[in-house]
């Protein structure tokens, strides 16, 4: 089947590619695996004037980027050029901290020199999801091609022009062409790839399910993997919020990528007593986003990446409101086999309802109420996702207290759920296990080596004085 670029805003075919057979894709993993054994000699001062100059080439062409990122899978031109200098700010990062973070470790011991190396494993494969189309794998190939490793990208299949941008930001920086290549191949050639010797690694970003078909290959061919799944983040709101505040930030997270973050907030976890008040109050926010042509200034949220998302996000809603839930905002889809979809606020949220248990990947607000802030915990526990989840009390020890009762990859208290450089970034439970970004993240794909260099044998029957 060809590799197809559509307009989600109108409907069009942007463009058309073959896919890649595999004789091409074999000779392009060939050529990476060759690469991989000259680049990890490379110095940190190499790898980091040549990671400054892609960070360069994505602010110089931020335009350009944010363009592509409408037209192929809706985003908003203000949010992606932001999308395009947070991959600049990361490449930056790594650039100016590899070398620290991956420095020999000194161990003492009773060696003459023992110590901890970090060395790269070679060719890393990125399954990577089209919602946030070059920060998604720029969190990847940064610290990867920083550790030494090279790098092999399989794009979701929508957004084929941004896997060929981001190819082309690390070729004219002057990386080596085989340390990043972008591969336009069908999900089917995954698990060969997988099962290729030369390939030391996989990290994913997706689905649940495409993360435990990844996991699976890999695990029977004994390889790292790093996955980065699901996620249905709780955002808790305890009666001594600042509840306008927290309302506002509630609107704004639900609405990340018109909803289609795995850090996207999704169950608004409310004490009692606010829970009227911090409805109406999300709600009034929710109205005053405006909707447009993703290729607009003024345009705040944009249709979802395709059709097919927002006919199984109504099915979604439809089964949870057929099962007890309440509509508080209607929204929704137009109509069926489009892909606008307006904000929902659904309460009533129950065990046994889909919003419930699984991932709402779009813009509808799950409100649950909680009798008190113990009933806020269990509620955000009962989950089979464990990302991020967000607190939000006037109290701020309560506050830390509370985060470390969540089980999630990440919680921030009073503040939007977000990514950075400076912190790790993964889940636990089905959203997945092992870490992105920090010092964590770059280590994810090196091996830790130790060296045990014993002490020098004393001369036999020398005199000790």
């Amino acid at each position: 089947m060809p590799i197809e670029s559509y307009n989600p805003y109108t409907g069009r075919l942007l463009r058309r590619f073959r896919p890649f057979a595999w004789s091409k894709v074999e000779r392009i993993l060939a050529q990476s695996h060759r690469a991989a054994a000259a680049w990890r000699l490379s110095s940190f001062a190499e790898r980091a004037r040549l990671m400054r100059r892609a960070a360069a080439l994505l602010r110089e062409r931020a335009d350009e980027l944010a363009r592509l990122m409408a037209l192929e899978m809706g985003k908003p031109v203000v949010d992606g050029r932001a999308e395009a200098q947070k991959c600049a700010l990361c490449c930056d990062y790594y650039a100016e901290h590899a070398e620290q973070f991956l420095a020999d470790e000194e161990i003492k011991t009773e060696a003459r020199h023992s110590f901890i190396s970090h060395e790269p494993l070679g060719v890393v494969l990125a399954v990577m999801p089209w919602n946030f189309p070059f920060w998604q794998v720029v969190r990847f190939a940064a610290p990867a091609l920083m550790a030494g490793n090279v790098g092999l990208l399989k794009h979701a299949s929508n957004v084929p022009q941004c896997a060929l941008a981001l190819e082309k930001i690390f070729h004219d920086a002057g990386f080596p062409p085989a340390t990043f290549r972008s591969l336009l191949i069908g999900s089917d050639l995954v698990g060969k790839l997988i099962e290729d010797d030369r390939v030391r690694a996989v990290t994913l970003t997706g689905s649940e399910p495409a993360g435990a078909q990844v996991a699976a290959t890999a695990g029977a061919q004994i390889k790292k993997t790093v996955l980065e799944l699901g996620g249905s983040d709780a955002f808790i709101v305890l009666a001594d919020a600042d509840l306008a505040l927290a309302a506002k930030t509630a609107a704004q997270a639900r609405m990340i990528n018109a909803g289609q973050s795995c850090i996207a907030a999704k169950r608004f976890i409310v004490e009692k007593p606010v829970v009227k008040e911090f409805i109406s109050q999300m709600k009034t926010h929710l109205l005053a986003l405006r909707t447009g042509d993703p290729l607009l200034e003024t345009t705040q949220y944009g249709p979802l990446a395709r059709p097919d998302l927002a006919d199984e996000l109504t099915e979604q809603v439809n089964d949870s409101v057929q099962a007890g839930a309440k509509v508080e905002l209607f929204g929704g889809q137009s109509a069926p086999g489009t892909a606008l979809f307006r904000p929902m606020i659904l309460s009533n949220v129950k065990p046994g309802q889909r919003a419930y248990h699984e991932e709402l990947f779009g813009p509808v607000a799950l409100v649950l109420e909680a009798k008190d802030s113990d009933d806020a915990i269990r509620l955000a526990n009962d989950s089979r996702f464990g990302l991020g989840a967000a607190i939000w009390t006037r109290d701020v020890r309560r506050g830390e207290a509370l985060a470390r009762r969540i089980e999630a990859g990440a919680v921030f208290v009073n503040a939007l759920v977000k990514s950075s450089p400076e912190m790790p970034f993964g889940g636990v439970k089905k959203s997945g296990y092992g870490r992105e970004l920090s010092y964590l993240g770059i280590r994810e794909f090196v091996n830790q080596k130790s060296v045990w260099v014993a002490p020098a044998p004393q001369a036999e029957g020398k005199k000790v004085e």
